[in-house]
């Protein structure tokens, strides 16, 4: 009986990083037999140096959560069959929302963004978000992290050298108004609604998005009578998918996968 082929995996990259974030999960999926995708986002499609050198970037700069979605939206329609969706982040978000228009047969949200509704006071949290909202600044021209911004919002606790091949690695432009839609309706997820398998990850070091933001994001979930599941890793900062232990991670993930009935 011939066997019937995995679902294609579906990467959806996160704000101010590059798509090729996640080359080494591709990888790992595929040498599992998952076939693999991680489109970028709408004028990021260059590599990472170029997309910096091209700061300030206007096109960049108009991107919007809900042509992001929409973007992502018109590529799972056109894959065969439901596939797995995981997302950073934004990405993350993404990923939620996508799940309640009943696209995906599962979806993964590693430290995602909270959807509309959901906030915190947490200093840190604060912090890290201050500079991507841009407030007294041009929406028209795109917002870069400094490596100082980029080492408390991703990278904390990483030794330094690491942290300077991350930025210049995956670091890029980005939109202040894609980070304000994500506190408007925009985000909105509507969590009674039933939906596809969900699990959602978060890290006991990430700055950017706190565990306990995580958390109560998947507590919003309680009454949708759908597999929702959570998972927390200590060590874990916002740089999580190219962390020594990003492995460890995607095994969890592909574990939880195949538990799925």
């Amino acid at each position: 009986m011939e066997k019937t082929p995995s679902p294609t995996v579906v990467f959806i990259t996160g704000a101010f990083v590059h798509h090729s974030c996640w080359d080494d999960w591709k990888t790992y999926f595929e040498s599992k037999g998952y076939p693999t995708i991680a489109p970028p986002w709408p004028h990021k499609a260059a590599s990472a140096e170029t997309l910096r050198m091209s700061h300030p970037n206007k096109d960049i700069a108009a991107n919007r959560l809900p042509a992001i979605t929409d973007h992502y939206d018109s590529i799972v329609r056109q894959l065969p069959g439901k596939p797995i969706l995981i997302g950073h982040s934004i990405g993350g978000l993404i990923v939620q929302l996508l799940l309640q228009r009943g696209l995906g047969s599962a979806g993964v949200a590693i430290h995602s963004a909270p959807p509309q509704g959901i906030f915190t006071f947490r200093f840190s949290f604060l912090k890290a978000g201050w500079g991507p909202l841009g407030f007294f600044t041009s929406t028209r021209q795109s917002f870069l992290m400094s490596f100082t911004q980029w080492k408390y919002a991703f990278t904390n606790r990483m030794d330094c050298e690491a942290q300077k091949e991350a930025y210049y690695r995956f670091a890029i432009p980005e939109s202040k108004l894609i980070v304000r839609d994500t506190i408007t309706k925009a985000a909105r997820v509507h969590f009674e609604n039933p939906h596809a398998p969900l699990l959602l990850i978060s890290g006991s070091d990430d700055h950017t998005i706190p565990a306990s933001l995580n958390y109560a994001n998947y507590r919003k979930y309680k009454k949708s009578n759908s597999i929702t599941d959570y998972a927390t890793f200590p060590g874990r900062n916002h740089f999580v998918l190219g962390q020594p232990t990003w492995k460890e991670d995607a095994g969890y993930i592909l574990d939880w996968l195949n538990k799925l009935p």
